[in-house]
């Protein structure tokens, strides 16, 4: 890093306090907006079913979610690049409300695509959530961006709890129209964000950052960058692909839906517990290790999953899953950190999360019809070949930084 650089990373450093704060805050935010995005998942394709002209669109809502997440990754950057953070924030839970209040009339009115508008929308807000984990990073020294990441990503176990007892508690409350009053709810709870969101500081845009830096084509040749985007984007891909599988997989094998359920539940458990150490692992062994030994963990789950069709293979599959897309995800995020400038922040991450989110909705419509036409087996075997594309890259990124490291530090 030049003289230059050094004085502007520290020039955007916030006071201690400030951090912290906004550690906590994006960490609540972070546990109610996941619980919107819970109650899409758990609900979706059950209401897609009762409002669907056909059974073959009933989880039509929920890839439409996923597809809202990749469609608005770009313009939240651009919003964020222009207006700051916090304006993207209140944009997003703006989309968030929208989200219940439109699925809730969709009920009321019997209509299904009014629920898919609605989805979309709660796509939308969970592109805006996403640059949570970024915005912990804003104003942080860089020795501890890798675990104020992390933290807001914690936030995921408190909605993996939040979001499955707000629909138990609030699905009949509103006879007969079934789960409106939980949409209801949803909405009020994306408000509550909003006014959580509010107290977030964060450095101001600068002019150089509105500038953009480099052209963004150079920073997406790094080997480095291509390496994080490729380990987030099969990360996240091979989380969902498996995940949405595994419960029509479970049934099919002739599991209760209770065991589909408890499996998922610590699929989520798995996927965000590790976040309050993930970040001190990737300060210690750094973030392409940790990303490496995410995306082996992936590999194990489906190793396991193949061993058998018993409940516990199911189980086991499914936490080793969470586990495996926490250090591969956060190990890739924090990689992105190192593959920017300061001033270059909010494209670079867009455009990560853009190749990230593309890429998962592509695992969301192919999951269950692969499943359905090939069997479990198939679905798992299918996950090695992205996976062994990512480590492969992995290890280039790092033995290329390795080998300009020893340059540099001959050429001292």
């Amino acid at each position: 890093m030049t003289t230059t650089q050094t004085a502007q990373v520290s020039a955007a450093l916030l006071p201690e306090a400030v951090q912290r704060g906004n550690i906590w805050r994006l960490s609540i935010a972070q546990a109610l907006a996941g619980a919107n995005s819970v109650v899409v998942y758990a609900t979706g394709a059950i209401v897609g079913d009762m409002l669907a002209p056909s059974p073959m669109l009933a989880t039509l809502p929920i890839s439409i979610f996923v597809v809202g997440m990749a469609a608005c990754i770009l313009p939240v950057g651009a919003i964020t690049r222009r207006h700051g953070r916090r304006a993207a924030f209140l944009v997003g839970t703006g989309a968030g409300v929208l989200t219940g209040l439109l699925a809730m009339l969709a009920v009321l009115l019997g209509s299904f695509w009014l629920f898919c508008l609605a989805t979309f929308f709660g796509g939308s807000y969970a592109a805006v959530v996403l640059s949570f984990r970024f915005a912990a990073a804003d104003g942080v020294a860089p020795g501890s961006r890798a675990r104020a990441l992390s933290l807001v990503m914690a936030g995921g176990v408190a909605a993996g709890v939040v979001g499955p007892q707000l629909v138990t508690f609030t699905m009949d409350l509103w006879p007969p129209h079934l789960f409106a009053a939980t949409y209801l709810v949803q909405a009020a709870v994306a408000a509550v964000s909003a006014l959580i969101l509010l107290g977030v500081q964060l450095p101001k845009t600068t002019a150089a950052e509105l500038a953009g830096g480099r052209p963004l084509a150079e920073i997406a040749r790094q080997p480095r960058f291509v390496a994080a985007a490729i380990s987030g984007a099969v990360s996240y891909m091979l989380m969902n692909f498996l995940m949405t599988a595994a419960p029509l997989a479970m049934h099919m094998c002739g599991h209760s839906q209770a065991s589909a359920n408890l499996g998922l539940q610590w699929h989520v458990i798995a996927m965000y517990a590790p976040s309050f150490f993930t970040g001190h692992l990737i300060a210690r062994f750094g973030a392409g290790r940790m990303a490496t030994v995410g995306l082996l963990l992936t590999g194990v789950s489906a190793a396991v999953g193949l061993g058998g069709i018993d409940v516990a293979h199911f189980w086991a599959s499914l936490i080793l899953l969470g586990l495996g897309w926490n250090f591969g995800f956060l190990g890739a995020s924090a990689l992105v950190l190192e593959c920017h400038r300061p001033e270059e922040k909010t494209r670079v991450q867009s455009l990560n999360d853009f190749i990230v989110f593309g890429l998962m909705a592509i695992g969301s419509f192919s999951s269950g019809g692969l499943l359905s036409a090939y069997g479990w087996d198939v679905v798992l075997w299918v996950s090695f070949i992205p996976l062994a594309v990512a480590v492969v890259a992995l290890a280039l990124a790092m033995r290329r930084s390795a080998k300009d490291g020893a340059v540099r530090g001959a050429s001292a």
